[in-house]
C-alpha cells in the first residue's frame, strides 16, 4: 500500500487520501478489466471513489459496485444526482441498483452551475430537503454539489447546505476557485474534492477533452528508427506538473482520472515525489497551461461573463 489517509474530509469524519479515484469506466473495455483497474487503485491505498449515473450511461456505477464488493469499509463513495429538476429518490433508487449497494457516503447534485439551479434546489421541498430525507433514511450520509461556477459554490457555502463541495482546481481553471472558493470552504469546515487537474486531458495531449481528438490537429514529422512518423506539435504540460500544481493548492482530495494502469502509475509517481511549488512556479505553470490549452475547444468548467 503506497498511500495512507492523511486529512479529514471537512466535517465528515472520513480520513481521506490525497488522491481520489475518478473516470472509472470505458465501455470499450470489458467490465472485469475496469473492475481490476479500480481495485488496483484501492490496493494502492486510495479511499475516495467518485461515480455518477451518466458516466458511460451507468457502466461506471456497475464497475464501482463490483470493485467495492467485499471491500466497502474505509472507502468514501461519491455518487451524483444528474437531473437537478427531477425527484431525488427515484434517481438514487437506480444508482443503488446499479451499484448493488444499500447506500452511498456522499450524494451530490451534479454540475449545479447556475444560481437558478441552486435556488431551486434550496427552496422548501427542493432537492436539498429531499437529500436530507435520504440522510434520515440511511441511503446517504452526506450531501453536497459539484459545480462549474464560483458564484454558485460561494452561495452554497454561505447557505450552509453542503458537507462537501466538488469543483475545479488545476493549472487552468478560473482563479476564483482557488482564491475564493477553497479558502471559504476551509473556513466553513466543508470538505473539498477537486477535479480538472489535467484540464479534461487538454493539458496533457491534443484533445478536446476526455480523449476526444481535435477536429484539426497540427502535426509535424519526427524521425523514429529511420522512418518519419507524425508527431504532435501543440504544447503540453506533464502529469507531474499538473499533479504538483493541484497538490500545492491543497484541496482535501485531488480527484484524478485513473481509469488505466499507466495513468495510475504516472499520477502515483508524481504524488510520491511531490514538493510544493513556489509562487513563481505556480504562476509559470499557469502561463504554460494557458498555451497548452489554447485551441482545444470549450473550457466548460470556467464560467463566461454571461453566465453569472
Amino acid at each position: 500500500m503506497r498511500f495512507q489517509p492523511s486529512r479529514e474530509l471537512g466535517r465528515t469524519g472520513h480520513l481521506a487520501t490525497t488522491l481520489g479515484i475518478g473516470d472509472l469506466a470505458d465501455r470499450a473495455m470489458p467490465l472485469a478489466a475496469c473492475v481490476a483497474t479500480l481495485q488496483r487503485a484501492l490496493d494502492a491505498g486510495l479511499n475516495v471513489v467518485d461515480t455518477a449515473p451518466n458516466y458511460e450511461d451507468g457502466f461506471s456505477e456497475q464497475v464501482v459496485g463490483a470493485a467495492l464488493h467485499g471491500r466497502r469499509d474505509g472507502v468514501l463513495l461519491i455518487d451524483k444526482i444528474d437531473h437537478l429538476q427531477q425527484p431525488v429518490a427515484p434517481q438514487l433508487d437506480g444508482s443503488l441498483q446499479r451499484l448493488g449497494l444499500d447506500h452511498v457516503d456522499l450524494l451530490v447534485f451534479h454540475a449545479c452551475s447556475t444560481l437558478a439551479d441552486l435556488d431551486a434546489l434550496t427552496a422548501p421541498g427542493g432537492g436539498f430537503d429531499q437529500l436530507a430525507a435520504e440522510v434520515r433514511r440511511g441511503r446517504t450520509r452526506f450531501r453536497g454539489i459539484s459545480s462549474h461556477h464560483p458564484d454558485v459554490l460561494l452561495r452554497a457555502l454561505a447557505l450552509g447546505v453542503c458537507d462537501v463541495v466538488m469543483f475545479p482546481i488545476g493549472p487552468f481553471v478560473d482563479r476564483r476557485y482557488e482564491t475564493e472558493v477553497l479558502p471559504r470552504a476551509r473556513a466553513a469546515g466543508v470538505g473539498t474534492v477537486c477535479f480538472k487537474t489535467f484540464g479534461a486531458g487538454k493539458l496533457l495531449g491534443d484533445t478536446e477533452g476526455y480523449q476526444r481528438p481535435l477536429a484539426q490537429r497540427p502535426r509535424g514529422k519526427l524521425s523514429s528508427g529511420g522512418a518519419e512518423v507524425e508527431a504532435a506539435v501543440l504544447p503540453r504540460l506533464s502529469v507531474d506538473e499538473c499533479v504538483r500544481y493541484t497538490l500545492t493548492i491543497d484541496p482535501d482530495v485531488a480527484l484524478l482520472g485513473l481509469s488505466f494502469p499507466n495513468e495510475q502509475d504516472a499520477a502515483f509517481a508524481a504524488a510520491r515525489v511531490f514538493v510544493p511549488m513556489t509562487p513563481a512556479e505556480l504562476a509559470t505553470t499557469r502561463e504554460r497551461a494557458a498555451h497548452a490549452i489554447a485551441g482545444k475547444g470549450r473550457i466548460w468548467w470556467n464560467p463566461d461573463s454571461t453566465g453569472r
